[in-house]
């Protein structure tokens, strides 16, 4: 592929956001960026647009039909390639809990959807499986099956990773469970993020675990103890902890603007990760369907289990959450994006994988408007169909 300069109004790189200039694409990579334009070279002119890198899910259970519990590939493949058309270059598909076989039957499928992917694609990368389940409580299982509720367990950790050929980045549990500081500590040394969530603990159980290593939260405030003035719980942990990521889904529905902006004002928005939570329904019309093994309904915006009793999860896109996080005032749109992108790596251990433009790095980022509305997508410098 030829080399060919992007020109924008607001490019966001590591370290600032540059006004102007270009941004070399050399093939599949990025170059640098330098306030003239270089002679001899293609440009291709977004115009008032801000260039910021791929935006990075890393918690989402599917879309466009396809759940990642579905254990198959071509179906994650599709997913991958309508996420790429709104936005999101790099996820981390996540199951739920559910029958350790299937739960395996999942990592061996979206490990193989990994390994086959065409580099010529421009389909979202996948850079990592997400386990959210089987370790948590019943009072917070919320759109969990409880019949597969267990206590953690290393040794099925280790069967899963081998099925998931090492892909496996972050796992989920709920640290009042017998074994939970054992477990987290050696998700620790094997280089898996540990994250609290589903979870009644109290505000010291959930600290021993971040002592232990646990280094996320798994939707901030949604299935997890609240906060009390005498008993912090998990979200008082959430937002005093130090050196930990928050997750936070930011569609309006699952937490309300107030609370959000509290949230990143009491844990700075280096350390909360904007996330969809989305399920396999998303981009499809209100209807019923399946997740995670149980029936959902979609309605206006919003997954419900079957009976109404629960939110079951949502259809938001990270493009979509990004802009939501600048229109509701919490945060300008330089972080906002910084949010979705690089914090979102970092969270997550995929920082070297990607989340910022940098030369040498895969040229996946997208182009947004004025009003971070999302204008296009490309993925290893390809522009996405």
């Amino acid at each position: 592929m030829a080399s060919y300069a992007v020109h924008a109004a607001h490019f966001v790189l590591p370290g600032r956001v540059c006004d102007g200039g270009f941004l070399m694409v050399g093939g599949e990579h990025f170059g640098s960026w330098t306030p003239e334009a270089p002679e001899g070279t293609k440009v291709l002119d977004t115009g008032d647009s801000w260039v910021a890198p791929g935006f990075v899910d890393t918690h989402i259970h599917g879309f466009f039909g396809h759940a990642t519990t579905d254990a198959d590939p071509d179906g994650i493949d599709e997913a991958s390639l309508e996420l790429a058309r709104r936005g999101t270059t790099s996820w981390l598909p996540t199951t739920f809990t559910d029958d350790a076989e299937r739960i395996g039957d999942a990592c061996s499928a979206i490990a193989w959807a990994a390994k086959r992917r065409d580099f010529t694609s421009t389909a979202a990368r996948i850079q990592g499986i997400y386990l959210e389940g089987p370790f948590f409580t019943e009072k917070h299982v919320g759109a969990q099956n409880p019949a597969y509720l267990i206590d953690p367990s290393i040794e099925l950790l280790d069967r899963w990773q081998g099925l998931a050929g090492g892909l496996i980045r972050k796992s989920a549990f709920a640290p009042e469970r017998a074994g939970s500081v054992e477990y987290v500590s050696g998700l620790r040394s094997r280089g898996v993020v540990g994250c609290i969530g589903h979870s009644d603990a109290t505000f010291e159980e959930a600290m021993r675990a971040v002592d232990a290593g646990a280094g996320c939260f798994v939707h901030t405030y949604n299935g997890m103890r609240g906060l009390h003035h005498r008993e912090p719980g998990v979200v008082g942990c959430a937002m005093v902890s130090e050196g930990t990521y928050a997750e936070l889904i930011c569609d309006g529905k699952h937490v309300d603007p107030a609370a959000m902006r509290t949230l990143v004002r009491a844990k700075g928005p280096d350390h909360v990760v904007p996330i969809t939570d989305c399920l396999g329904c998303g981009g499809l019309p209100d209807g019923t369907y399946v997740s995670g093994g149980m029936e959902v309904v979609l309605k206006d915006g919003l997954c419900y289990l079957s009976d109404m009793s629960s939110i079951a999860g949502s259809v938001l896109t990270l493009a979509e959450g990004v802009k939501n996080l600048v229109d509701w005032n919490i945060v300008p749109a330089e972080r906002a994006i910084r949010m979705a992108t690089e914090v979102a790596a970092r969270s997550a251990g995929i920082a070297d994988l990607c989340g910022t433009i940098a030369p040498g790095r895969m040229a996946d980022f997208v182009v947004l408007g004025e009003d971070l509305s999302l204008r296009e997508t490309y993925v290893g410098g390809h522009l996405v169909q």
